[in-house]
């Protein structure tokens, strides 16, 4: 099994990299294949709803990292999104890099479970956690939750890492994210079916 953790910071080893450093060492010990994927610091091109992703499952646009996440999709049975937190959402190439991503290829996350993290250094991380959540919730993604909040606090990755109940939250997540993960293998293997999923109906509020 294999869990992706996408960093959604444009530095590389900061603040949101040693909060998903500390979930990927739990799903290790876990025995479960972990890897980081970097959004970068190219920026990041917002959503056009051309709809060419509908047949292609791939962005038209592909001068950032977005197609080469979706590269990686199929081959995960579990995601983790991290953040850092800027004017209490998530940063600014997170947004157009989850719509773009889930715009692509909504159906191939479903079931597959998710967490949001998200690295603040004093306040408004709720905000961007609870950005982060909407996109697994309209995709079908089990939420794995921790024992407080999926948040670390911190202005740089020691600080962080000196955050003794964040980091304690970084590792149950991951804990429990392996668990859940051995759970729907272990529901597999004994016969236990997917939800049978209908055609999606659209309704619009003027009809």
């Amino acid at each position: 099994m294999k869990v992706i953790l996408v960093n959604g910071s444009p530095h590389k080893n900061g603040c949101t990299h040693a909060a998903l450093e500390e979930v990927a060492g739990e799903l290790e010990k876990a025995g479960i294949e972990t890897e980081m994927f970097w959004c970068g610091v190219k920026p990041v091109m917002g959503c056009i709803g051309c709809g060419k992703c509908s047949a292609t499952k791939r962005c038209w646009y592909g001068d950032d990292a977005v197609n080469g996440f979706l590269e990686k999709v199929g081959g995960a049975d579990g995601f983790v999104f991290g953040t850092p937190i800027h004017f209490a959402g998530t940063s600014g190439a997170v947004k157009p890099f989850m719509d773009r991503a889930f715009c692509s290829k909504t159906g191939i996350y479903a079931n597959k479970p998710a967490a949001a993290v998200v690295s603040c250094r004093r306040g408004g991380a709720l905000g961007g956690f609870e950005d982060l959540n909407r996109y697994f919730t309209i995709a079908g993604m089990p939420v794995v939750s921790s024992n407080y909040w999926n948040e670390v606090h911190g202005n740089t990755p020691d600080e962080v890492c000196r955050d003794l109940e964040g980091m304690q939250t970084m590792r149950q997540l991951g804990r429990n994210m392996a668990w859940l993960l051995r759970s729907i293998e272990a529901g597999r293997e004994a016969g236990v079916e997917l939800p049978v999923t209908e055609t999606k109906i659209k309704t619009n509020f003027i009809r």
